[in-house]
């Protein structure tokens, strides 16, 4: 059985990794403001995950994956799911050198905004979710 903890656990990772994003955009790191919030999305689902299934999360970075896993996928808005189809790249693509260059060129601070404004919402909606349970 997993505990309140754990969904507490991930909660906070999700937390940390939402607020290491809007330093990241602070310091001009747009790179891995995308990264941090594809971070952010993943673990706030892992803890949805371990809250609706009662074990831990797979491991897994596949955001598609964890929403369809977690029965969130008829809930998704259209938006939110056109979202996260273009948040789940900034997790692999921020980490190899090839993309970096092309990445760097398309998180300029304006669109790095967005992102972490996006992930703060959806981030938001999740745990709201975590509540009405």
């Amino acid at each position: 059985m997993v505990k309140k903890n754990t969904v507490v656990y991930w909660i906070e990772l999700s937390e940390y990794d939402l607020d290491t994003a809007k330093a990241m955009l602070d310091s001009k790191r747009y790179l891995y403001v995308g990264f941090m919030c594809h971070q952010t999305i993943e673990k706030i689902l892992k803890g949805y995950y371990a809250f609706k299934h009662d074990e831990m999360p797979p491991f897994t970075h596949n955001l598609a994956f964890l929403i369809e896993r977690s029965m969130l996928t008829g809930q998704l808005t259209e938006e939110q799911k056109d979202f996260v189809d273009g948040l789940e790249p900034l997790n692999i693509e921020a980490r190899y050198p090839e993309y970096k260059e092309r990445l760097l060129k398309q998180l300029t601070a304006e669109k790095c905004r967005e992102i972490l404004a996006k992930t703060t919402d959806l981030q938001q909606w999740i745990k709201q979710k975590l509540l009405e349970k």
